[in-house]
């Protein structure tokens, strides 16, 4: 609402447009980060919790994001530069008060495919463009439209990630010659079969124990009764891994390839910012990646953030986190960095380990870059193999496999969602599996809704109507929504061929939705009865199809007297009718 002080600075401008617009624009753009409230009644101890979440976060990060950039086709330090960047201002600008930001497994998949077709260059571009359409969605509050996603999508598209994910480490789990992996399915399928000849054998010891080790680690900050297993216990499997296979390969000069003999040494640093170079020919082939990594990161974020919501018993703002993962995505690739978002992983750990407001985030992006700053040298003893493991880890724990296991308890409409969109993000990719996924989830919407609509005759024995002098009566009773996946019902009283009483009454209070298609059916079957000499009286509108027949002037068309609040009340105006057209007809 405009206030009084805007409406008098309107008059007193020589262009008050511009006013108009400037005070519109503020209200409908809300940014308030999480971590302002957060800081109002901040204590020492909120500090001393924050500070040891941010930490273990942060080295539960650390092998993740460098997983994540070598999976996800680019160098190991831009999934850190990624984390550190992209996780420090999710954290400063977002709506949740615990979400970690910073590279997903989600992204593997779709981030190396646009790599292998467009090149990293156009992923910077297309993540920066996909910043400035999570902003728009944010300010202008879409948040809320992402929970219309079905669940059996969500669950199909998450599962044929961990699939690909999983099928694009076989070749560092196995140690297989090969200079590149393909995007595509069937080619990484053919690819990796005509290289099982070259496993090599110290590969799969260190993939296999790596993912032994992961399992088996106590992960659990639970008492136990050993200090040192207290100890242990908050250290992160994953980071245990590549210590331990790190200094291995480094001490026995394993033949395995690792981070330094394939992208060298990692920069003790972050890059100078710079902006990628951008032009509107290439901006208009990246449509489709810039719509699907907006997509991803927004559906990813605000599902993070809800079950981040549901651990903390607080509630996010999803307009606020948007706005926060677009400015994260557009800044971020000026270093470097990929497409960022909330991650369930992380957001889990930093939860449990008692943080309480986004400076928890804050710590763990700063943890990561004192890593960068001071360990980088050392990350090049890395072995692949080991970060292969961590991503199958990863894979397996994305995806919902017991979903899979209960399908036949489900209607067909959700398995056959949940199925085609899981196989399409296997065979194809992530937009094509979303599409198609929303497109059968929007068709078998309208097909349930439309069989639950119903319109049976009514029985006026009961109320005393008699068919033997004047007009005849008949009235019907309509359930459920009347629109244009259901006007069929309404066919068999459109038939010319029919004959149908000379007064027909719609009951209608058992409708909740009326669209222009089933108002257009409405006005057919009026026209329909008029042409005969009839008429047709619409009983018990609810306020949604009443507000449409007053909007579109169907009412003047029927008359008042044919718009009744009840079914009782029609019966009576009918007979009224009836009796005075009876009596005109004896009279003559």
């Amino acid at each position: 609402m405009l206030q009084e002080a805007d409406v008098l600075r309107c008059f007193a401008n020589p262009n008050p447009w511009r006013i108009l617009m400037r005070v519109k624009l503020s209200q409908a753009i809300s940014f308030r980060p999480k971590l302002w409230s957060s800081l109002r009644d901040y204590r020492r101890d909120d500090f001393s919790s924050d500070l040891s979440a941010g930490i273990t976060v942060g080295i539960v990060a650390l092998p993740l994001a460098l997983a994540f950039g070598i999976a996800s086709g680019v160098r190991p330090e831009q999934g850190l530069i990624t984390a550190i960047i992209g996780g420090f201002l999710i954290s400063l600008l977002g709506g949740s008060r615990v979400q970690i930001g910073g590279p997903a497994g989600a992204f593997v998949a779709l981030l190396y495919a646009i790599v292998e077709k467009y090149g990293v260059a156009n992923l910077l571009i297309a993540t920066m463009m996909s910043g400035v359409l999570l902003f728009a969605m944010g300010s202008f509050k879409l948040g809320n439209l992402v929970r219309f996603v079905p669940v059996s999508i969500i669950t199909g598209f998450t599962a044929g990630i961990a699939v690909i994910i999983a099928l694009s480490q076989l070749k560092d789990l196995l140690g297989l010659t090969m200079e590149r992996v393909p995007a595509n399915f069937f080619s990484q399928v053919a690819a990796l079969l005509q290289s099982l000849h070259s496993v090599n054998l110290w590969a799969v010891v260190i993939s296999a124990s790596s993912l032994l080790l992961i399992v088996i680690w106590p992960v659990s900050y639970a008492q136990n009764t050993s200090r040192w297993r207290r100890v242990t216990a908050k250290l992160p499997s994953t980071l245990i891994v590549l210590l331990v296979w790190s200094v291995a390969v480094w001490a026995l000069h394993l033949p395995v390839e690792t981070i330094g003999s394939k992208f060298g040494d990692l920069p003790a640093g972050l890059p100078m910012p710079t902006i990628p170079a951008f032009d509107w020919p290439t901006a208009q082939n990246l449509v489709a990646p810039t719509l699907a990594i907006a997509i991803l990161c927004a559906i990813e974020a605000l599902l993070c953030a809800r079950m981040a919501d549901g651990m903390i018993q607080d509630r996010h703002d999803p307009n606020q986190e948007l706005m926060a993962q677009g400015v994260a995505n557009f800044v971020t690739p000026w270093f470097g960095g990929i497409a960022a978002t909330g991650t369930i992983a992380r957001t889990v750990t930093n939860i449990r380990a008692g943080a309480r407001s986004p400076i928890a985030g804050i710590v763990h992006a700063l943890t990561l870059l004192l890593v960068v700053l001071f360990a980088a040298p050392f990350a090049k003893h890395i072995p692949l193999a080991a970060l292969a493991a961590i991503l199958l880890w990863v894979a397996y724990s994305m995806g919902d496999w017991k979903e899979f296991a209960k399908l036949k308890q489900y209607s067909v409409f959700y398995r056959t969602t949940l199925l085609t969109t899981f196989a399409l993000t296997v065979a194809f990719d992530l937009v094509v599996a979303v599409e198609v996924g929303l497109v059968l989830s929007s068709l078998f919407f309208i097909y349930r809704i439309s069989s639950l609509t119903k319109v049976e005759e009514i029985d006026l024995a009961g109320f005393g109507i008699t068919q033997s002098t004047g007009r005849s009566i008949g009235a019907y009773r309509l359930f459920g929504s009347l629109f244009f996946g259901s006007v069929t019902k309404l066919e068999h009283l459109l038939d010319p061929q029919r004959s149908l009483p000379d007064v027909v009454i719609l009951e209608m209070h058992q409708v909740i939705n009326l669209d222009t298609t089933g108002l257009d059916a409405l006005e057919s079957l009026h026209l329909l009865i008029q042409r005969r000499g009839g008429r047709l009286i619409l009983a018990g509108l609810n306020e949604q199809p009443l507000s449409l027949v007053s909007r579109s002037h169907f009412n003047d068309a029927l008359g008042a007297q044919n718009l009744a609040p009840d079914l009782q009340t029609a019966l009576q105006r009918a007979r009224v009718d009836t009796a005075a057209d009876a009596w005109d007809g004896a009279a003559r």
